[in-house]
């Protein structure tokens, strides 16, 4: 194995280029919603949109979702009591896909610490699931659903995607917060 010359391994494993992307989340998830009240988390910046506390919530719930599906496990959200913490109804288990704009209203979190304390649950269990991963495990069938079907390494990539994605909304919106 050839190695640096600071002496790292200059083979990179695919899970560690996984456990990269995951472990920048955290922090983007903390900076988006640091500070901001239950009612800043839960207004929108104009009728019919989201608001930082559902994009965040949304977000945790997939990868909270798609994680527990492929590593065979119950999700953190049915581990604990979070609904209540979204003013959601105990046994609520969708993700918020799809919501209209009167669903996204109804997630409120209590605080930004409850999304920051969610998001930190599901991402302690994704980085277990992926520090144990094998490069060939990535190449295993998941969702037979689509054409062409989709791998393991393309669902991870996918939720890390849809993540970025909205915690990037997240902060967009945070923005237009502190400027109203």
């Amino acid at each position: 194995m050839e190695t640096t010359d600071a002496g790292h391994s200059a083979e990179v494993r695919a899970n560690e280029v996984l456990l990269e992307l995951f472990g920048r989340l955290p922090d983007l998830v903390r900076s988006a919603v640091d500070g901001l009240s239950p009612d800043e988390l839960a207004r929108p910046p104009q009728p019919g949109a989201n608001t930082v506390g559902w994009l965040v919530w949304h977000l945790t719930r997939v990868q909270d979702d798609h994680v527990a599906e492929v590593a065979g496990r119950s999700q953190v959200w049915e581990e604990g009591d979070w609904a209540p913490r979204f003013d959601l109804p105990a046994g609520a288990m969708d993700t918020g896909y799809g919501y209209s704009p009167e669903q996204v209203l109804a997630v409120r979190p209590e605080s930004a610490q409850a999304l920051v304390e969610y998001y930190d649950a599901v991402a302690r269990v994704t980085t277990a699931f992926v520090q144990e991963l094998k490069d060939d495990d990535l190449d295993r069938v998941v969702d037979q659903r689509w054409d062409p079907p989709v791998t393991l390494g393309v669902r991870l990539v996918s939720v890390a995607d849809d993540d970025l994605e909205h915690v990037g909304q997240a902060a967009y919106l945070r923005g237009l917060l502190e400027r109203s």
